[in-house]
């Protein structure tokens, strides 16, 4: 057994189909630049402290470069029987620099170093996912201001409700994608601590300097518990409860892209580089990549149960399970930045059918509520006037109209006291202009929401 690392406790060699189901090298191989990043801060450490030579550590830090030129350039053979990507790399380096290559685990563990590698990895895919979640907001903000005088129908219940502008309901989404960003930001804030130096789970007893390791690897600074910080998957649970929020958001926007552009809606058309054809009926257009978007929602939310169901029962500190914690981190991040990009370029590329929206927003009796305010502002309670307009809907509803077709004598047939103002409230122009407040659809609110916005960002990137 000493063709393993471990393997001077054992008198027997490891059985094929064990090795084949423990080891993880076939999905942990894409943390190689994590790991060798954390081995070359690690080597410089122990090399600082005296724990090795100078000698040695310029070994071994060349001999890890040279490993990333191979990985990268396709030369480096993965061999499943050394079981995870830190042992195919230390096996190698071995090979290239001699037994300097073996000083180079001396004082760490595999379970520190695998926390710290994920954590390298997260923070590049938090901040990938974060600016990707911006260029987003930059295309709804764009649609948002060019679409400015675009009414729609607003819907509750999915029944046409109030009318509102499309501005105002695409902004709707950049809110939703601004909380987004800032749980990726938040989480990265709390991953901001270096586990390398907890060895197993006690900790070592040679002179390391964490501090200095947490410097060079632009961590804020070291865990504080040992045995918290190999059998914490915080940060992975964390990452994928922010990414499956995100993903709910992209799905409930695909939902709506999807209903959009189907006959009945008629809101807009979709880019044709993203739909597809049927094999069978010559006229379809399918909105195949939000269908996906909204089908890849489910899997984003399996892989964080996945990951919660392995560590709701474990021991402190680290367990095999937690081999379980990397599959779902990278299909989830893997999911999220396509889906990011998808949905990007399909609302950069969506036309607005501005005649439907105006003729849907005039429909099923939207201004009725700002029939009722009407009503109170002339000294009517609101729960008469809600009655009264309740009457003339049912009336008008009785003939086959609509709320603009409503007549002035028809009005003071309800309300004896009604004007002229009140029929000039039923337009659906006038109801969205009416909301003029932080948060309303008025045109105006609508600007300053997108303005505020833009100058907040300007000063963010300044």
């Amino acid at each position: 057994m000493a063709d393993k690392p471990w393997g001077g406790r054992f008198s027997e060699p490891t059985d094929k189909f064990v090795e084949e189901f423990t080891a993880s090298v076939p999905f942990d191989k894409r943390l190689y630049r994590y790991d060798i990043a954390g081995s070359i801060v690690h080597c410089r450490m122990l090399a600082r402290q005296g724990i090795i030579s100078a000698e040695d550590a310029k070994k071994i830090m060349a001999g890890l470069e040279e490993i990333l030129d191979d990985i990268e350039e396709g030369r480096f053979e993965w061999r499943v029987d050394l079981e995870d990507v830190h042992m195919n790399i230390e096996s190698r380096l071995t090979e290239k620099v001699g037994d300097a290559g073996k000083r180079l685990h001396t004082a760490r563990s595999r379970n520190d170093q695998v926390a710290l590698d994920v954590k390298l990895y997260l923070r590049d895919e938090m901040a990938a996912i974060s600016k990707a979640i911006y260029e987003m907001q930059e295309v709804i903000l764009d649609r948002a201001e060019k679409e400015i005088d675009v009414i729609m129908p607003g819907y509750t219940h999915l029944q046409r409700a109030q009318p509102v502008l499309f501005s105002h309901h695409l902004m709707a989404y950049f809110e939703m994608l601004e909380r987004d960003r800032g749980r990726f930001l938040d989480c990265a804030k709390r991953a901001d601590r270096m586990p390398l130096g907890a060895g197993a789970l006690a900790g070592t007893d040679f002179p390391i300097d964490r501090g200095f390791v947490a410097m060079l690897l632009r961590f804020e600074r070291p865990t504080a518990n040992s045995i918290d910080s190999v059998s914490d998957r915080d940060t992975n649970l964390e990452f994928l409860f922010c990414c499956s929020a995100l993903m709910m958001h992209l799905s409930r926007l695909s939902e709506e892209l999807i209903l959009w552009s189907t006959g009945e809606f008629g809101f807009i058309d979709l880019p044709d580089a993203y739909c597809t054809g049927s094999s069978i009926m010559p006229q379809k257009k399918n909105p195949d990549v939000p269908e996906l978007v909204r089908g890849k929602t489910g899997r984003v939310y399996g892989d964080l149960v996945a990951l919660l169901t392995v560590m709701k029962g474990l021991p402190l500190a680290y367990n095999k399970d937690m081999q379980e914690d990397k599959e779902p981190v990278f299909d989830a991040a893997d999911t999220v930045r396509g889906s990011l990009r998808a949905m990007k370029d399909i609302m950069a590329g969506m036309t607005p059918r501005v005649d439907r929206m105006l003729a849907a927003a005039k429909g099923g009796y939207s201004t009725a509520t700002d029939l009722a305010d009407y009503l109170v502002g002339k000294g009517l309670p609101f729960r008469e006037a809600h009655e009264v307009v309740g009457k003339v809907v049912r009336m008008l509803t009785e003939s086959g109209r609509e709320m603009e077709e409503l007549t002035l004598e028809e009005l003071q047939g309800v309300y004896p006291g009604a004007d002229e103002e009140g029929l000039r409230r039923l337009t659906v122009e006038s109801s969205v202009n009416s909301r003029n407040h932080i948060g309303g659809t008025a045109r105006a609110a609508v600007m300053e929401h997108i303005q505020l916005v833009k100058e907040l960002r300007k000063k963010t990137e300044g």
